[in-house]
């Protein structure tokens, strides 16, 4: 298996609320900045996403690219590349770990290798870059939502 990065953040708030955070595609534009566009393709019994296609804008960096997604119970989601216009490869997921207290700790992995070539030293760099926005945009989101 391909080196991959990953990184954790304490989120104060409930499992529940930070996984509500991440499945609800339709707001990523509003937290994530790189996400201009996220559409919901498929969904499974449950009604989580299967697929979706996600518009990118991260500067250099412009996607449009649909991931397929794998729920395993209600603290982890991973997902895995279908189509892209750059990259060869994207595999990441979230996992949260319940500290007590209406703490969550979220590890964020990812591993992406891009139809360019780049040496590994820079795309893990870049990999660690993503991770941390990611991770801090979900901190903030999921901390400023007013709990029901």
């Amino acid at each position: 298996m391909a080196e991959h990065t990953r990184s954790s953040i304490t989120i104060e708030a409930a499992p529940a609320d930070v996984m509500g955070v991440i499945a609800d595609f339709a707001r990523y534009p509003e937290w994530t900045g790189e996400v201009k566009e996220a559409e919901v393709l498929a969904t499974d019994t449950q009604g989580r996403a299967e697929q979706v296609r996600l518009v990118l804008d991260a500067g250099a960096i412009k996607d449009d690219h649909t991931l397929a997604y794998t729920w395993t119970g209600e603290n982890e989601v991973s997902w895995t590349l279908v189509r892209s216009q750059m990259l060869r490869a994207i595999d990441g997921s979230y996992a949260l770990a319940d500290l007590g207290g209406n703490r969550t700790e979220v590890t964020y992995r990812l591993t992406v290798d891009v139809k360019i070539p780049m040496l590994g030293m820079i795309k893990r760099k870049a990999e660690k870059v993503i991770i941390d926005r990611a991770l801090a945009g979900l901190k903030k989101r999921v901390e400023s939502v007013p709990k029901a």
